[in-house]
C-alpha cells in the first residue's frame, strides 16, 4: 500500500485528490494540511511515502515545508511531489533543489497522476516529461552561472563510470537504460548511481540532476 499526504489550502482540491487516490486499491490518502508547517507535523507523525506538497500555501509555504521534510532523517523514505499551476515556475526548481522528487501541474490527467505516485513511491523521480528537465535545465544553468553549487572536489569523488552515469541520470535515463547504453546489467548501473548519491549527498535522482546541471556535466538543449 502507498500512503500518501495531501497537502493544498484549497479543500476542494485536497477533497478531489483524496477521492481519485483512495479510489485505488494500491494507494492510501492517510493525512492532509492545508498549510506548510501542518505538513511537516503531519509528515512526522504518518511517515507517508509520498506528499503531494503545493507550492503555495499561507504561513510556511511547500517549498520549505519540502525542505524540512528532506531535511529530517526519520524521514528519509518520504518522497515529495510538488503540484504547481504553472510548468516553468522557478519555484518548482528550489523545490527540487531541496529534496523533491518531482513535480506534476494541477491539470494532469488522473491517469498520469497515479503513475507518478507509484513511480515516485518505487524510487524514481519525476524526471522523464520534457518538461520537468527544461525546468531543471533553465534555472540550474542560472544558479550555476551566478554561483556554481557543486565544488569541484565533490564531482572529483566519483570514478570517470560514475560520472558518466551522472550524465545519462541527467538523461532521463533509467537504470535499465544505461545498463544498455554502457553495456553493463542493470544491478551495475543502479550501484553506480547509488554510490554517485552517497558520495554526492543527494536524496534522490532528482537531485542528481540538479547537481549534474549545476557542474556542467550537461548543458540545456540537449534534452528534447
Amino acid at each position: 500500500m502507498i500512503t500518501v499526504l495531501l497537502a493544498d489550502d484549497q479543500a476542494l482540491v485536497r477533497a478531489g485528490f483524496r477521492a481519485l487516490l483512495n479510489a485505488e486499491s494500491d494507494i492510501k490518502v492517510v493525512a492532509e494540511a492545508a498549510d506548510g508547517l501542518e505538513a511537516v507535523r503531519q509528515a512526522q507523525q504518518t511517515h507517508p511515502d509520498v506528499v503531494l506538497m503545493d507550492i503555495r500555501m499561507p504561513g510556511v509555504d511547500g517549498l520549505e515545508a519540502t525542505k524540512r521534510i528532506a531535511a529530517d532523517p526519520a524521514l528519509a523514505e518520504t518522497r515529495v511531489v510538488i503540484l504547481t499551476t504553472f510548468e516553468l515556475d522557478e519555484y518548482v526548481f528550489e523545490a527540487l533543489r531541496g529534496g523533491a522528487s518531482g513535480f506534476l501541474v494541477k491539470d494532469t490527467e488522473p491517469v498520469d497522476l497515479l503513475r507518478g505516485i507509484r513511480a515516485v513511491a518505487a524510487g524514481d523521480a519525476l524526471l522523464s516529461p520534457s518538461v520537468t528537465r527544461r525546468v531543471i535545465g533553465e534555472f540550474a544553468t542560472r544558479q550555476a552561472q551566478a554561483r556554481p553549487a557543486t565544488p569541484p572536489a565533490l564531482l572529483d569523488a566519483l570514478t570517470d563510470r560514475e560520472r558518466e552515469v551522472l550524465v545519462l541520470v541527467a538523461e532521463g535515463l533509467s537504470n535499465d537504460e544505461i545498463a544498455a547504453r554502457l553495456v553493463i546489467s542493470p544491478a551495475t548501473a543502479k550501484t553506480h548511481v547509488s554510490r554517485s548519491m552517497i558520495k554526492l549527498a543527494a536524496r534522490d535522482r532528482a537531485q542528481l540532476v540538479v547537481l549534474a546541471y549545476e557542474a556542467g556535466l550537461i548543458r540545456p538543449g540537449w534534452l528534447a
